[in-house]
């Protein structure tokens, strides 16, 4: 059976060139945290995940710094509860990668993300946004979905597939107090 392009991608990025993915990281950490790249990397990916290369796909590259999200220590007053500093959040990297993409680039929506690497100090993450204004976009039967008023602001509303992911959306159990939100099934009861 013959394989095609895309499958051959995938392997490739399954154990990628340490040396070229770490010079390329490099000249990333130099780069501004948001820049926008003509091409996605991961071409098989960013495909899967609903691009297209056409007018109205933007890509772009954004830098996250790793490490725990801290709370500020308080300079005075002793209490138990101020004193605790690492804060767990329950945001993915990759979702907090979306939205901060979706808050700097307003005028575009964000369709889905992907990691392309991470050194010691940041996750790099390619996001794939839609200009829901373009007419080549509200034409298209497969994508113009995103054009609708109800599809806005969607890492904020934790709607993308990153942010439902984080919010324990995958798991569909009747017993599960998720749904409709966390906060609407606390006062719930069985």
């Amino acid at each position: 059976m013959a394989k095609g392009l895309y499958y051959y991608i995938k392997q490739a990025w399954k154990k990628p060139d340490e040396k070229v993915l770490r010079e390329r990281m490099i000249e990333w950490r130099k780069d501004e945290v948001f820049t926008r790249v003509e091409k996605p990397l991961r071409l098989d990916r960013a495909r899967s995940l609903g691009y297209k290369d056409k007018k109205g796909f933007v890509v772009i590259r954004i830098r996250v710094q790793r490490g725990g999200h801290k709370r500020p220590r308080p300079n005075k007053g002793r209490r138990g509860k101020r004193l605790h500093i690492n804060k767990n959040l329950k945001m993915s990297y990759k979702w907090i990668a979306e939205e901060r993409v979706s808050k700097k680039f307003s005028n575009l929506e964000v369709l889905n993300s992907y990691q392309v690497g991470k050194d010691g100090m940041n996750y790099f993450y390619e996001v794939i946004c839609v200009d829901p204004s373009r007419a080549e976009i509200k034409n298209d039967k497969t994508i113009n979905w995103i054009t609708k008023p109800q599809n806005q602001n969607r890492p904020e509303r934790g709607i993308t597939s990153a942010g439902k992911r984080s919010r324990g959306l995958r798991n569909k159990s009747p017993t599960s107090k998720v749904r409709p939100s966390v906060r609407a099934g606390m006062g719930r009861g069985k």
